[in-house]
């Protein structure tokens, strides 16, 4: 099962029904045509500063293996390691563009596949009533209160208590 988060535009008024179409959903996990392809999946997701970056990066990762002359297998090495670190870090990239433009995050879903995940987002929508909004109260479900006591954690006092 993969976890997905939901993201609609700033603007996106409270009624996701009204155009389902504009509504993101991002699978937490490694991306793989990120890891094959960076360059080409940083664009074709309009991630314009992450792209810069990655640029950047590759960019001046050549110049300082060619200035230390490290072998090709080196270099090699080098850039499949970048190229791993973009395929893990793929998502989060994603979710960080989407913030810096002011969209807001409807929810976290859990499912098998994208088409799953977009079901299971609007089933709950339509059954609650209510956006999945971060930080609703319809949202947040109380967690069960734990039977073990703070101090039993032992190295970390409450705040406020007396030692």
């Amino acid at each position: 099962m993969a976890v997905y988060t939901v993201h609609a535009p700033a603007s996106f008024g409270v009624d996701v029904r009204t155009t389902p179409d504009r509504i993101v959903f991002i699978r937490d996990g490694f991306y793989f045509w990120a890891f094959v392809a960076g360059l080409i999946w940083l664009v074709w997701h309009r991630l314009w500063l992450a792209t810069l970056g990655y640029v950047v990066l590759v960019v001046l990762t050549q110049i300082v293996l060619t200035l230390l002359a490290v072998s090709s297998g080196a270099e090699f090495v080098v850039f499949l390691l970048i190229a791993a670190l973009l395929g893990l870090e793929a998502g989060s990239l994603w979710r960080w563009t989407l913030r810096r433009r002011k969209w807001r995050e409807l929810g976290v879903v859990v499912a098998r596949n994208e088409r799953e995940a977009e079901q299971r987002f609007f089933e709950s929508f339509s059954n609650s009533g209510v956006p999945l909004s971060r930080g609703s109260a319809s949202s947040l479900h109380p967690l069960p209160r734990s039977s073990i006591t703070e101090d039993a954690t032992g190295f970390f006092p409450s705040p406020g208590v007396p030692r």
